[in-house]
């Protein structure tokens, strides 16, 4: 099956009367000629590294190579076990996540880039946190990484995945997206509902620049994944809500494309712009390559 657009994919699933997860592994059974059994071994793998990455950046925090990002994530969540956060315990806990896995990133460990190492913290804490709140088995969440998988292959094959093409938009926006699809379908809603959490998770991130400080994956990386993760919850809210997105989700993939390219090239990964040409990000980096 070619896959060009979230719009047959989701057609597809509701004529079988399927999830979008099980037409997502069925075409990559018949794409890779294995049993289906294989490939979903191979995903629950990728899963279990995603809950450990999350695990070691709460339990055993490190510094980064850096040194900007450490320890955020434990605060955190230990601020959403003990107190009463105003977003709400499950969206701090979530955002904790998130920051756990992208310090474990930045600190050289392992992780699972979904889709990219700079996004990496995002797809990990919505799972983990929707897996506890309905107590769901890893083989449960490993037909949600499916869903995840194929609305990624879409925007990466109609717009980009990469932050150096298309901005920050185009890794934590995408990751978000890819995110909420899946925990709408976690939550039981239907393949449309997943499409609209992924458009209306993408318009809220058109234009996020890429700008990383002395050109690293440290800041502001780590909490644009806990905007990210905190994104896809609220989007995946809506869309379970009966809310859908005005602008269907292959033409929002479509804009976020033209946007990203009409970014200048300094706010393209390069660390030319935004933030990384602050007076203190210019000092930060000094210090990190002059030590």
């Amino acid at each position: 099956m070619d896959i060009i657009s979230i719009e047959q994919i989701v057609a597809l699933a509701e004529k079988q009367h399927q999830t979008i997860g099980t037409i997502a592994l069925k075409n990559e059974c018949e794409n890779q000629e294995r049993p289906e059994t294989e490939i979903k071994n191979d995903m629950l793998k990728n899963y279990r590294v995603m809950k450990e990455s999350v695990i070691q950046g709460i339990k055993n925090p490190q510094r980064s190579k850096g040194n900007l990002i450490g320890g955020e994530a434990r605060k955190l969540y230990t601020y959403s076990q003990q107190k009463h956060p105003l977003s709400g315990a499950m969206t701090a806990e979530t955002v904790s996540f998130a920051l756990a896995v992208a310090e474990v990133n930045a600190a050289m460990g392992k992780i699972v880039a979904c889709p990219t190492a700079g996004s990496c913290g995002i797809v990990p804490a919505v799972f983990l946190s929707i897996q506890k709140q309905r107590q769901l088995k890893d083989e449960d969440m490993v037909m949600g990484l499916f869903t995840a998988a194929i609305f990624g292959t879409v925007i990466a094959y109609k717009a980009s995945i990469a932050g150096a093409v298309c901005g920050c938009q185009a890794e934590c926006g995408s990751a978000a997206a890819m995110a909420s699809a899946a925990a709408v379908e976690l939550a039981d809603g239907t393949p449309q509902q997943a499409a609209h959490a992924a458009a209306m998770v993408i318009k809220n991130v058109l234009g996020l620049v890429c700008d990383p400080v002395a050109g690293l994956v440290e800041v502001p990386c780590a909490k644009r994944n806990a905007m990210g993760a905190s994104l896809a919850l609220t989007c995946a809210d809506m869309a379970l809500a009966g809310i859908e997105s005005a602008i269907p989700v292959d033409e929002v993939i479509m804009a976020m494309n033209e946007v990203g390219h009409a970014l200048p090239a300094s706010l393209r990964e390069t660390a030319r712009g935004g933030l990384a040409i602050t007076p203190t990000a210019q000092k930060l980096s000094e210090k990190i390559f002059h030590s």
